[in-house]
């Protein structure tokens, strides 16, 4: 049976027209190597997206850089180049994050971060990070430092670009706060022994120290300080605060003082907090997956970069199709477009700044008995 002639160039018309490509997000990340407690539970959290955002499919394709820029910077190119990524998620650690950032910006890619970085403004353009500023977390900790009466500091951090983040920004704050510091030490990732730099702090005798490190390397300093009887304040960044921190550092770790986001302790938050909601509906989902207990900042910082690529991609959707340079810049300026965007670790305003989180973005908290406890 032959077609209508009309019928039949409508067929091939359609036979001709392309087929709708889906919405790809990239993915890069530490699953392996020094940052797997970051980078471990980010996958996870990656495996509960949905399938589709706004009635269009999204295809997800993840990738581990081990912990090292050089994958990183590999990973970036290979899924804009072979997986044609309309957006990219990832890195874990500042350093494979800074690495990505820098290929995304080549390929005039979006990147939504998983690690607070500060890119050159020129990679800035490409970028929205969604931790914490290293600045908003570390005016929390002076201030719980002066309330406390600490009066002199010690310092030990990462030889990397987050320790020295840290560093540039507690310092400035310490001072401005009339807190002295008397020792600043670093150590690699991937050391076994940080003795040497633990025995200068332990001279200087310092009221407090603080240690600008993430993951579990960020125990090393600290059990060493414990070892040798150290009975002053111990601080941790954000970065220490996960599960395998607790089970590492035992009971060298008790008492430690972190800055976190809001979602580590969201059943302790009072209901008007504007992450308690958003925060619970994460952790019903993480944990009903991995356990009980299972929840960590660093799966949510994945969860809220899925929440602001899917909050843009409606938009982006409005001005291009996916699959092209267009569609990018799209889903580039639909980012940056979002506004009070009430997610896991605070409340996002992209159109201020590319990460957009205030002081609504921090709670304190104290390691007591093995868990986390918020500090009002």
């Amino acid at each position: 049976m032959k077609l209508a002639p009309s019928l039949a160039a409508l067929a091939a018309a359609l036979f001709l027209l392309p087929a709708r490509a889906d919405v790809t997000v990239g993915v890069t990340l530490s699953a392996t190597g020094p940052g797997a407690a970051l980078g471990g539970p980010e996958k996870n959290t990656l495996a509960l997206a949905p399938a589709t955002v706004g009635g269009e499919k999204v295809r997800y394709v993840v990738l581990d850089d081990g912990t090292d820029p050089t994958s990183s910077t590999k990973n970036v190119q290979k899924l804009v180049s072979e997986e044609k990524a309309d957006v990219i998620i990832g890195s874990s650690t500042v350093p494979t994050t800074l690495a990505a950032a820098r290929m995304a910006a080549e390929f005039k890619t979006p990147l939504v971060t998983m690690a607070p970085i500060k890119p050159a403004p020129e990679v800035g353009v490409w970028v929205f990070t969604t931790p914490q500023s290293v600045a908003v977390m570390a005016n929390a900790v002076v201030r719980h430092m002066k309330a406390a009466g600490v009066k002199t500091l010690g310092y030990i951090g990462f030889n990397d670009p987050y320790g020295e983040d840290w560093w540039n920004n507690l310092s400035k704050a310490a001072e401005a706060a009339g807190i002295k510091v008397v020792a600043s030490e670093r150590y690699n990732r991937t050391d076994t022994s940080a003795t040497g730099q633990v025995l200068k702090i332990l001279a200087a005798n310092p009221d407090a120290v603080f240690v600008g490190a993430s993951g579990t390397p960020s125990v090393l300093p600290q059990a060493a300080l414990v070892e040798r009887g150290y009975k002053g304040k111990v601080y941790q960044s954000h970065g220490s605060a996960s599960r395998e921190f607790l089970r590492v550092g035992g009971k060298s770790v008790e008492g430690t003082v972190l800055p976190v986001g809001p979602v580590l302790v969201a059943e302790q938050l009072p209901d008007s907090h504007p992450s308690k909601a958003p925060a619970l509906d994460y952790l019903k989902r993480y944990e009903a997956a991995h356990g009980v207990g299972s929840r960590n900042t660093f799966g949510a910082h994945a969860w809220d970069a899925l929440l602001l690529v899917h909050k843009a991609i409606p938009e982006a959707l409005k001005k291009a199709k996916p699959g092209t340079a267009e569609f990018r810049q799209a889903m580039r300026d639909a980012l940056e477009g979002l506004k009070e965007v009430a997610a896991t670790h605070g409340v996002f305003d992209l159109s201020r700044d590319h990460n957009g989180l205030d002081e609504r973005a921090v709670v304190l908290v104290r390691v007591e008995g093995g868990d986390w406890k918020l500090l009002k």
